[in-house]
């Protein structure tokens, strides 16, 4: 799977877990923060997505908040670690 494969099936998982009905994949932009001033996820938001990409990605989180905070700073950045994870 490529990158951009990648980051296209992380913003329909966005949008598919956390039932963001106003919203399409290709309204996430890829370097938005995905919380906070970005998207405006919020914690419940972080931890839905994070089954959701473990699940469509078999791939695990570190246990360390700091680190999961850059993973999910945006679609980039989640894309960028699920490639690091040879997926």
């Amino acid at each position: 799977m490529t990158r951009e494969e990648i980051v296209a099936k992380l913003k329909e998982t966005v949008v598919s877990a956390l039932d963001l009905e106003d919203l399409t994949p290709a309204d996430i932009e890829t370097e938005a923060p995905l919380f906070g001033e970005g998207l405006g996820l919020d914690s419940i938001d972080a931890l839905e997505l994070g089954m959701a990409v473990k699940k469509a990605f078999g791939i695990t989180f570190s246990s360390d908040p700091a680190q999961n905070r850059k993973i999910f700073h945006s679609v980039a950045s989640l894309a960028d670690y699920v490639v690091s994870q040879g997926r």
